[in-house]
């Protein structure tokens, strides 16, 4: 049986953070950067750019990521701040019917999940998430929000799951508060 630590992603652990994002998706190019930067900023900047957003992503406190360790070995990531911090979330027309006010900045959201090939198919996106919403508690979130893929309406990549699969937080107690598209919900969690 594996080990399975969660822990904040620090720039002293930006070398597990790199491991994470680079074993299969998008990771390595985008930097966990997409929902930091207008579309405008995102285009003109290079993925060694935005390798370095990250790095100064990651002294926020608190933490704006955690990483999933297997075994020692850094395995999995995911972003998970206050929405204000996410600012392409206010901006993007599919996310304009959440309930909830962009500026609030005790409403956070799950935006990313990395999960490296090797350790797929073995519920680290659950643990991840059940890691970030225990995160996003402690430091005063009052409402969670996460943008997941229906992969029952749509047939979809493991590429394509770095929003989460709606499955995976529903486990997690969250509920649908809309549907933008048939394969896209917005998905909360109350945290009383």
């Amino acid at each position: 049986m594996s080990e399975i630590e969660i822990r904040v992603a620090s720039t002293d652990r930006f070398a597990d953070a790199e491991h994470a994002l680079t074993g299969g998706g998008d990771g390595a190019s985008c930097w966990c950067q997409w929902w930091m930067l207008p579309n405008k900023d995102f285009n003109a900047t290079s993925r060694d750019e935005r390798r370095e957003l990250l790095r100064a992503d990651l002294t926020a406190t608190p933490a704006s990521a955690l990483i999933a360790y297997v075994d020692g070995a850094a395995a999995g990531w995911v972003k998970v701040s206050p929405r204000p911090d996410q600012p392409r979330l206010a901006r993007t027309r599919d996310f304009q019917q959440s309930p909830e006010p962009f500026d609030d900045p005790s409403v956070w959201a799950v935006t990313c999940f990395v999960v490296r090939r090797e350790h797929r198919g073995a519920g680290l996106g659950a643990r991840l998430l059940a890691a970030a919403v225990e995160h996003a508690h402690r430091h005063g979130a009052r409402v969670i929000e996460g943008y997941p893929v229906d992969a029952a309406v749509k047939k979809t990549t493991s590429n394509e799951l770095f929003h989460g699969a709606l499955s995976t937080f529903f486990d997690a107690g969250f509920h649908e508060v809309a549907r933008p598209k048939p394969a896209r919900p917005i998905v909360a969690l109350a945290i009383s």
